[in-house]
């Protein structure tokens, strides 16, 4: 299988004029942006829409990993509404000036677990985590251990840019050991821990909180949910 360039993975595509990606609020906003720069890949706000539109209006604790120029803080706070927090992370102390009413600006090594460690503190309910920060193996490594199960038992978990774990200079390589990538192939495991935990041994937390997976290029979005034991039955009359 021929791996892409580290060019290819990085180019974006030439500027959108419509489509099927754009055609819901984020997709529009995108387009018409009337704040602050956004970057963002073309194909993520259909996705973005598919998993967080239930959340509009719910006043939701958001976390956005990496502020950049501060616009798709702009686009999330418009996106959910009077009442949502927003909140940015980056390493950047110039990311500050990206700070507004209801955009809260903090700065912090996100492959720092003590740091991590002090937004499970500072923010008791985090709604949605979107890990759109430095894109090394360490940072989302570190980043998904340390506050997915932090999440609200509804909420929404969502790593970008997951082609990095096939690029050198992010710690990736194609079928490298420990990065995101293959870390994520042992949550599909997990998620059928009902099935493979052993008599008398303690089922890890992860299915018992994991309502999906799902798998796109480049992102993982994880919908939780308070998960019991899977059970089967059968209706209806027999064929024989």
């Amino acid at each position: 299988m021929r791996v892409p360039t580290e060019e290819e993975l990085l180019t974006p595509s030439p500027a959108p004029t419509g489509g099927s990606a754009f055609e819901n609020p984020l997709g529009e906003y995108f387009l018409r942006n009337p704040g602050r720069r956004i970057h963002k890949w073309h194909h993520y706000f259909e996705i973005y829409h598919r998993h967080l539109e239930r959340l509009r209006g719910c006043s939701p604790v958001v976390i956005e990993f990496g502020v950049q120029n501060g616009g798709s803080l702009q686009m999330w706070h418009e996106y959910f509404g009077p009442g949502a927090q927003i909140v940015g992370i980056d390493i950047d102390p110039r990311c500050r000036e990206a700070r507004e009413e209801s955009i809260e600006i903090l700065v912090g090594d996100q492959a720092d677990r003590n740091f991590l460690a002090s937004l499970r503190q500072r923010y008791p309910q985090v709604d949605v985590v979107i890990d759109d920060g430095g894109h090394t193996m360490e940072q989302q490594l570190a980043t998904f251990q340390e506050l997915y199960l932090h999440v609200q038992p509804r909420g929404v978990y969502i790593c970008e840019d997951l082609h990095t774990s096939y690029i050198d200079r992010y710690g990736g390589g194609f079928g490298r050991r420990d990065t995101f990538i293959e870390f994520a192939k042992t949550l599909v495991d997990w998620l059928h821990a009902w099935y493979c935990t052993q008599p008398g041994q303690e089922l890890d937390p992860f299915p018992r909180s994991t309502h999906g997976m799902h798998f796109y290029d480049s992102m993982l979005v994880l919908e939780k949910r308070p998960m019991e034991q899977p059970r089967n039955s059968m209706t209806g009359k027999p064929l024989f």
